[in-house]
């Protein structure tokens, strides 16, 4: 799953996020849990304007120290950006695995956008398949 870490700290009465990699992605919150929350959403809202197709993902770099937060996206946000990267990780290019998938590129391009992705469990697998990458799916409450 794609994750970064955030860092969170305590800002006059509030408490504030900011992302090393990507910087001038940040949040803020009156509490600490409410801050968290809020950097989920600015964390997904950043990574959903990854829509150039050949846009690699900064890799997550550990941060120490007790102020930083591992922090998900949504799945809605993840699940297209993961198979973007996959593809790019492979050579690909969108027509070259679109023609692999026997699918259009119009289709593999709607699977590798953020917040228009919803793939089925079928369609992952045969991703998984043709790229030779493992998927898991693990199913939380």
């Amino acid at each position: 799953m794609i994750k970064y870490q955030a860092r969170v700290y305590k800002d006059g009465r509030r408490y504030s996020v900011e992302f090393p990699e990507f910087p001038g992605c940040f949040s803020d919150g009156a509490t600490k849990e409410k801050a968290l929350a809020n950097a989920k959403e600015a964390l997904g809202l950043r990574l959903e304007e990854a829509r150039d197709p050949k846009w690699r993902l900064p890799e997550a770099n550990r941060h120490q120290g007790k102020e930083y937060y591992w922090i998900t996206p949504t799945e809605d946000v993840a699940i297209p950006l993961m198979i973007r990267d996959a593809r790019l990780k492979h050579g690909y290019t969108q027509r070259e695995l679109a023609k692999l998938l026997k699918m259009s590129i119009q289709q593999l391009q709607k699977l590798e956008t953020p917040g228009k992705s919803n793939p089925t469990v079928r369609t992952l697998a045969m991703i998984s398949r043709a790229l030779q990458e493992e998927i898991l799916i693990v199913l939380a409450a």
